[in-house]
């Protein structure tokens, strides 16, 4: 083979990098990975389609001194100093005009520093958002690149061919300025967070509470995606109830201990979010609630100390036949309610931090190909076509009736919850956001009184303008 002859390079061929490199390949283009372990560079040539066009090489000058100019070189290896070190190791070999992607899950600020390190010396840096996990980087991702302009331009053909498509439109689509595209991927994944503990809740509500057995909630789950909560997460979960254990004769959830593992990008969300001043309680829950779930031997210390008589409260609240359908049209609230967040801060971002992000963009590529795909994503789509700047979501007349016609569900699912002593905190907190944002006069002055009592801190009155400051407690 000779030199230049490739169109794609990828830097990684863990799971994720060689799917979305043999996709590229699918697509009918000339696809080449670097990777330090000759295992995974021959695992890549092999897995590649017939006809196709791949290469597996064992360093870098191999791989580079091969791609086409713009040379177009994607990143796809653990986040933080792994990636730096492999754009060090990038800088000899490249030149002006040449094009690096990170495509993982990368702290925005980050991106935006390897951006300007790397724009003064000509070459072109892009953070890439990639969702949908091992399926969709090999049959179709949603991506979204943010920043560098020509970068895009030039990877636009690339990406628009490898990613799930929706009515004939690609799931990729510029996320605007700076490192937009992986603030986008990240408040997608704290959506997401908050999206399975919904659904977590749900299901200890049904299977613990109500006794609904792996079977019936197969059989419900799988009745569920076939309506308005038709949804990725949903589909899976639906066959999860149904998934056998190969060591024993139980269900296979069953024998999975209760700890969940996260990667950071959800607590990424909330902490930047408390620092922008953006309200995201229902993601910020379910973190908190993973946090929690990893104190297991704490947990069930205090299960003996307390004694928590949830099963006695169970039969008590539970027991309503329509508990399922409040169930049902809870979900889909606080599902809709976590969307409202996640897009409330990504509209906050595209301002406060100069993205300029195209929240029907955002909402457009979500819609095939990632974690977080779901039916409800045209209606948002549609809100953001009929005004872009849209702060909330709950301002839109179409979005607020479907939260207005379900909202007594998820009233009704959360004080059950929360009298027979079950945990639904990302439920519930999506009920407080709603019942906070929708109410025109919060009790908040009075916080402020107290502020301005220990501590002059000022507070503004309703009847005129301007910071006022009283001596409470003296005539």
């Amino acid at each position: 083979m000779t030199n230049q002859q490739f169109d794609f390079g990828m830097v990684g061929l863990g799971v994720m990098g060689r799917n979305l490199l043999l996709n590229v390949a699918d697509h009918g283009f000339k696809a080449i990975g670097f990777d330090k372990d000759p295992g995974k560079t021959t695992d890549f040539e092999k897995s590649a389609s017939p006809g196709t066009i791949v290469k597996g090489v064992n360093t870098l000058q191999e791989m580079v001194s091969q791609l086409s100019v713009p040379r177009r070189i994607m990143i796809l290896v653990p986040a933080g100093k792994p990636v730096d070190d492999v754009i060090e190791s990038l800088l000899p070999l490249v030149n002006e005009g040449d094009i690096i992607i990170d495509g993982g899950n990368t702290y925005y600020t980050d991106t935006l520093r390897r951006y300007q390190y790397l724009q003064p010396k000509g070459i072109h840096f892009i953070g890439v958002g990639v969702s949908g996990g091992e399926e969709g980087a090999r049959f179709g991702p949603s991506m979204m690149p943010g920043g560098d302009l020509v970068a895009w331009e030039h990877l636009k053909p690339i990406l628009e061919s490898i990613a799930a498509k929706v009515n004939g439109e690609p799931c990729v689509d510029y996320m605007g300025k700076g490192a937009a595209g992986h603030f986008v991927k990240m408040v997608h994944n704290g959506i997401e967070y908050s999206i399975m503990q919904l659904i977590c809740e749900v299901y200890d509500i049904l299977h613990r509470g109500a006794g609904l057995t792996n079977e019936e909630l197969h059989r419900l789950f799988t009745k569920w995606n076939e309506g308005d909560l038709k949804s990725y997460l949903i589909e899976i979960t639906a066959e999860i109830f149904s998934q056998k254990d190969n060591k024993t004769d139980a269900f296979l959830v069953d024998m999975i201990l209760d700890k969940a593992g996260s990667k950071g990008t959800g607590k990424w969300t909330s902490q930047i979010a408390m620092d922008m001043g953006v309200a995201i309680p229902s993601i910020d829950m379910a973190v908190t609630m993973r946090n929690i779930s990893s104190l297991k031997t704490e947990r069930e210390t205090a299960a003996e100390l307390h004694h928590p008589q949830q099963n006695q409260a169970f039969n008590t609240f539970f027991r309503d036949d329509s508990l399922v359908e409040n169930c049902r049209k809870g979900l889909y609230t606080a599902i809709i309610l976590s969307y409202v967040q996640g897009m409330a801060m990504l509209h906050t971002a595209s301002k406060d931090l100069d993205m300029e992000i195209p929240l029907d963009n955002a909402v457009k590529v979500w819609r095939g190909g990632c974690i977080i795909r779901s039916t409800l994503l045209e209606s948002f789509y549609n809100a953001y076509q009929k005004n872009p700047e849209t702060p909330n979501l709950l301002l839109d007349s179409s979005i607020s009736e479907l939260v207005k016609n379900n909202i007594g569900s998820l009233r009704q699912i959360a004080a059950a919850s929360a009298l027979a002593g079950v945990p639904a905190g990302a439920l519930m907190n999506a009920l407080a956001y709603y019942d906070a944002y929708t109410t025109a006069r919060l009790p908040l002055n009075l916080l402020q009184a107290q502020r301005d009592f220990f501590g002059a801190h000022t507070y503004e009155r309703i009847d005129q303008e301007g910071k006022f400051h009283t001596q409470w407690g003296k005539a």
